[in-house]
């Protein structure tokens, strides 16, 4: 009675169907999420834990084809450039079992670097057809960028080739988008955006605001800056029709909060304790500038909204930290430093972990960083710069959503999917997906990029997405059968 009374798997029975979609041969478009880039690198088990490919396996069972990856050679994810090692290119995190007498940062539970020479060369082309089209780096408009695989703009200072798609770009001068169209893909999924608001992001607000600079013209940005809403949704527009020309059916993917993943909600604003005594002591030190502060104040050089916000007290218990923000009045004129305290909402970046509290002056035991000694403005997303972020995400998904719908396309809302993680997770068989840094498995030691189980997560949500829209049954994976964070010193 408990054998199969089956005699075909539901496969060969033909139980998954393709719907009004075609997925005989899927091409992706992207950046890093699209290549599966993880822990701070692109490394061979992530780009095979890439939700395209976890997809694509999928897709076998309703059509689908071969589903080709410009893979790199190895796992530890640095790259090199005619045989040395390219400058910005490290190999991928990995959390440290060192014992605890290890030299910093590789303290047991702290992601460091992997140790390694990688043989991956940029220099040496990867040949042959191609299915996933992510450019870890590329913000919406150098999809289109000619010379944006130019192995030649890697001798530049600064470079101006991105070396993951100078392994791959079928001549010099063409673009990631011009190839991907050219694959002539039945179907395809479409993920960008997100380096245009992250980079401002990730360095706390250091770029520029295009938006406000109201500046169309993407040659002048840098690379932290902000894109322009008006470039966002031409080049997206332009995107979509070079991808759907040939009658291809796809996916269109928004883009996520800045405040779902644990780049930014590892770190509470408020991460310093003291005892009375000690805080006593500090606010001392900080009396000579509250009451220079006070000064400004009744000299109506500032406002009495912004020397409150300045002013600096330190108590008993949390305390929040001590910033650089110039984004108010520059107090330099005043003979002051432009300094306040982190209030609730700012956000205070992954990386900042490895110095906050400590010494900047190890002979001088009051300059702890984030008390005596300000963090840097790169430290710190702030409320006002999180405003910036979230206008222009709000605009680039408002111009997915109205592309999506003008062509038939699915939308896959990432946006409110990651939210799910964040708040609360997303219960699965056998566990509880959040986005806890380290422990709640969605996201890798990078604090921005998922793990494979996050990849399995994201394949899922583009799946329920493509089902509706289309009315296929592809299967959705198991994501418990994918990996999270792994302890290593090793591959």
């Amino acid at each position: 009675s408990c054998e199969n009374e089956f005699e075909d798997s539901v496969e060969d029975a033909g139980f998954y169907t393709a719907g009004e979609a075609d997925f005989s041969k899927f091409v992706t478009v992207g950046n890093s999420l699209t290549s599966g880039y993880a822990d701070n690198a692109l490394y061979l088990e992530g780009q095979e834990n890439s939700f395209p490919n976890i997809m694509a396996q999928q897709f076998e069972l309703v059509g689908g084809g071969e589903f080709i990856q410009p893979l790199v050679n190895d796992n530890l994810g640095g790259l090199l450039f005619n045989g040395a090692p390219l400058a910005g290119f490290p190999n991928r995190f990995v959390l440290s079992v060192l014992p605890a007498t290890a030299t910093l940062p590789a303290r047991p539970g702290t992601p460091t670097v992997l140790n390694g020479t990688p043989t991956t060369d940029v220099a040496d082309k990867f040949m042959g057809p191609l299915n996933n089209y992510g450019v870890p780096g590329a913000k919406s408009f150098e999809l289109g960028a000619p010379g944006y695989g130019n192995v030649a703009g890697l001798a530049t200072n600064p470079i101006s080739a991105n070396p993951y798609f100078v392994r791959f770009a079928s001549s010099p001068s063409s673009t990631v988008i011009a190839d991907a169209a050219a694959a002539g893909g039945t179907f395809f999924t479409l993920w960008i955006g997100n380096n245009d608001i992250l980079s401002y992001a990730t360095s706390g607000g250091s770029g520029v605001d295009q938006n406000a600079a109201n500046n169309i013209n993407p040659a002048t940005y840098g690379p932290r800056d902000i894109t322009d809403d008006a470039v966002f949704a031409q080049v997206m527009t332009g995107y979509v029709a070079a991808m759907t020309a040939n009658g291809a059916k796809g996916a269109l993917i928004n883009i996520p909060d800045v405040t779902s993943i644990p780049f930014f909600t590892s770190i509470p604003a408020n991460p310093i304790p003291l005892d009375a005594t000690t805080a006593a002591g500090v606010n001392m030190a900080y009396a000579q500038y509250n009451g220079g502060l006070r000064l400004a104040e009744a000299g109506s050089l500032i406002t009495t909204a912004e020397r409150v916000a300045r002013t600096i007290n330190f108590v008993a218990g949390a305390n929040f930290v001590v910033i650089t923000d110039v984004d108010l009045t520059n107090l330099s004129a005043l003979g002051l430093p432009s300094i306040r305290q982190t209030a609730p909402g700012d956000l205070i970046t992954l990386p900042t972990r490895t110095i906050l509290g400590t010494l900047a002056d190890p002979s001088n035991p009051s300059s702890v960083r984030g008390v005596g000694v300000a963090l840097a403005n790169a430290n710190v997303l702030t409320v006002r710069e999180q405003a910036r972020v979230t206008a222009a995400q709000t605009a680039y998904n408002a111009t997915i959503a109205s592309l999506a719908q003008a062509n038939g396309l699915a939308l896959v809302d990432a946006r409110t999917a990651l939210q799910g993680l964040a708040q609360g997770g997303v219960r699965f068989n056998g566990g509880n997906l959040t986005s806890t840094f380290g422990s709640g498995g969605a996201f890798s030691l990078d604090g921005v990029h998922p793990t494979p189980r996050g990849y399995a997560f994201t394949a899922n949500t583009i799946i329920d997405a493509i089902n509706a829209t289309y009315g296929s049954t592809i299967p959705k994976v198991d994501i418990g059968n994918y990996k999270t964070v792994q302890l290593s010193n090793g591959l």
